[in-house]
């Protein structure tokens, strides 16, 4: 991943320095490992541990004679320690046993990671829940306004669905601790389980039950799928903060610094530039799943066209979540809500949000439900193309209206807090709301 979308505990951790001292880190234990079954010679690890070192410049020096990576790394270890001792660096293992062991434990620390961004995440949107339980805003189905509802049940939308987004990758952090040190073909015939048990001990990994020469890529897959659906749900995030900061809208806004300039040629623009980046980035995240899935097929019992795909989609992928979780709490924590644009917007129809209301009054008045839904429909239609004789103002003028339902029955039926009645409910319900109405 460029730069400008990585942050640097990310970036550090999927350079090559740090993906060649992992590999170094289970050449060793599995070295302990060795010494420890009495297989080769008391006082090995440790000078090891001790002296082996790895320049990833040297590696690619190597890699670039032997076009093997594997190998490379292994002649670049190896002129850092004693001939007799370089014999046992990658005794009884393939490339593979050190490589898919090392890329789960990288793969782990970047979910923790994640996970810790997720949990901030949802700590700003859940405040935000919270803060904006009694804001009512216009609710919209297909973009077009619908009934009253309040703005805090949006966030608290998102607090469940981020909830459920942190549950999906811990999940697939599970799946994905685990390593493999049983040889080529994955039957333990150049080295005894008891070594991979060792080494997987030490790394806070499981042993694969059962693995070929790799480990099945379908736990590779969970990973970023996963992560794409959290991506999703971010996209949703800056999709309704993006329409809420149009113009015609106004009701959100994200942040402004102080400096922040928004347009080369129009000085008096502030555009949402974060969430349009959020909603960008969430495609290229949503883009490797397809590639993780057809990493799962490979020959027989193992070939390498899963390789490259993973040495960018990875590192990518982890990074980019890890990059939109950050962005998007800021954005969250300095988001401007404009509740009193939301009552405007609101006011908007000249009461036409009520029609369901009026609807439902006039059924229990006594009409039949399609003749209470001509009627309702009639006048709201005539008051969007006459809009100076408001939708109210035609129902009062209504014979039958006035014969069913009466003035004072009507007034109440324009009113907002009903549609906020079940909203404590709910956030009980949610475990954001006391049964005293304080903070959950």
């Amino acid at each position: 991943m460029i730069d400008r979308y990585a942050r640097p505990q990310m970036r550090e951790l999927w350079s090559d320095q740090n993906r060649y001292q992992k590999w170094l880190d289970v050449e060793i234990l599995a070295a302990e490992a060795w010494e420890r079954s009495g297989k080769i010679p008391a006082g090995t690890a440790a000078r090891l541990r001790q002296s082996a070192r790895v320049d990833a410049r040297r590696v690619d020096e190597h890699e670039a004679i032997y076009h093997h990576d594997m190998l490379a790394f292994i002649s670049a270890v190896s002129e850092t320690v004693d001939a007799e001792d370089a014999k046992y660096i990658h005794f009884g293992l393939t490339s593979t046993d050190v490589v898919d062991t090392a890329l789960a434990s990288l793969m782990t620390e970047a979910l923790d990671i994640i996970l810790d961004d997720l949990q901030a995440l949802e700590a700003a949107v859940r405040r935000r829940a919270v803060e904006n339980r009694r804001v009512a805003v216009i609710g919209r189905t297909h973009g077009i306004h619908a009934e009253p509802t309040s703005h805090g049940l949006k966030w608290a939308l998102w607090w469940l669905e981020l909830g459920r987004d942190r549950e999906r990758i811990q999940r697939a952090r599970d799946t994905m601790a685990v390593m493999k040190l049983s040889g080529p073909v994955g039957n333990y015939a150049s080295l005894p389980p008891e070594i991979e048990a060792y080494v997987g001990e030490k790394m806070g990994l499981r042993p694969d039950p059962l693995s070929t020469q790799v480990l099945q890529r379908d736990r590779h897959a969970e990973v970023i799928t996963s992560l794409a659906i959290l991506g999703s749900t971010l996209d949703k995030m800056a999709t309704e903060i993006r329409h809420s900061q149009r113009t015609e809208v106004g009701e959100l806004e994200e942040p402004f610094s102080q400096g922040q300039r928004g347009s080369s040629a129009m000085p008096h623009k502030k555009n949402p530039i974060k969430c349009e980046q959020i909603s960008g980035l969430s495609r290229l995240l949503r883009g490797y799943v397809v590639p993780a899935l057809e990493d799962m097929p490979l020959w027989y019992e193992r070939d390498i066209s899963h390789s490259s795909v993973e040495r960018v989609m990875i590192p990518d992928a982890t990074t980019l979540a890890d990059y939109l979780l950050v962005q998007m709490t800021r954005i969250v924590e300095g988001l401007t809500i404009h509740a009193d644009r939301m009552r405007q917007n609101l006011e908007r129809s000249g009461g036409l949000v009520f029609s369901g209301k009026v609807l439902l009054a006039l059924v229990d008045g006594g009409f039949s439900r399609d003749h209470a839904y001509e009627i309702v429909q009639r006048h709201a239609l005539a008051a969007s193309q006459e809009p100076q004789k408001s939708f109210r103002e035609r129902l009062l003028d209504d014979p039958e209206v006035q014969e069913r339902v009466g003035a004072e029955k009507l007034a109440s039926l324009f009113d907002v807090e009903p549609y906020l009645s079940q909203v404590d409910t709910i956030y009980r319900r949610l475990g954001l709301l006391t049964d005293e109405g304080g903070r959950a």
